[in-house]
């Protein structure tokens, strides 16, 4: 199978903190993997050591088996970081138009999937707001919807749903999925279990090491428990 991601004992430290031990992960063509940890074991940290953004200290970090950063590739990753990088001086539209083409969507493209992915978001009343204006929430779902322009073969979500109500994030998950079914790959950190459990694939951050890298229903098997937040209550020592 393909594998789009490769990491090989990937090491990071900050001064005398070890944040990735050793990492050793492979995500292949066509799946979602879900990345979850408590706060502050190092989630965006591997994303942004993976994708070239910081420095690793030792291992190696294959994203469709090129080492990052690459800029012949990026237009084939759909990235939304932790935190928001928008125009606040621009309206909704005129940042995705801009991303857009950035990204190399196609001037004729472009408007259908500006109109496709602000749906997805259900931004498509407000895009001729300036992004100065737009609430936390709705600064979340611009990014997103600016991440899955161009149709990327791999998306990297971090944390894509926080601030966003409960049934706009269930049919955000339906548009994962589907981009899941053409065969495209998405890897995703996520605080909310519910969400892990529709993945592929979770695997557990903790101490700098991936102590556990499965199906929700094998890691469910495993830790002898009902749900992925059990899951991750059982791995950092909690009495279930």
């Amino acid at each position: 199978m393909t594998k789009i991601i490769e990491l090989t004992n990937l090491q990071k430290a900050f001064s005398s903190q070890i944040v990735l031990n050793h990492i050793d992960l492979a995500v292949t063509k066509g799946e979602i993997i879900g990345l979850i940890g408590p706060s502050g074991a190092g989630k965006s940290t591997m994303i942004k050591t993976m994708l070239g953004m910081e420095k690793a200290d030792g291992g190696s970090a294959l994203i469709l088996k090129t080492t990052m950063p690459n800029r012949e590739i990026l237009n084939k990753i759909g990235y939304m970081a932790q935190s928001d990088a928008l125009y606040d001086s621009l309206t909704g539209i005129e940042n995705l138009n801009f991303f857009g083409k950035m990204k190399g969507v196609s001037k004729s493209l472009l408007p259908t999937q500006i109109e496709h992915v602000a749906k997805v978001v259900e931004l498509d009343n407000h895009l001729n707001k300036l992004v100065s204006g737009y609430s936390g929430g709705m600064k979340r779902r611009l990014s997103l919807a600016i991440a899955l322009l161009g149709n990327p073969e791999l998306l990297i979500l971090d944390e894509p749903t926080v601030g966003i109500d409960p049934s706009l994030r269930r049919k955000i998950w339906k548009e994962l999925t589907s981009i899941k079914n053409e065969g495209r790959t998405i890897f995703i950190t996520t605080h909310v279990m519910d969400e892990a459990e529709l993945t592929n694939k979770v695997a557990l951050l903790l101490h700098g090491n991936i102590i556990a890298f499965d199906t929700p229903s094998n890691l469910k098997n495993q830790f002898h428990v009902n749900t992925i937040e059990e899951v991750f209550l059982k791995a950092e020592g909690e009495k279930i």
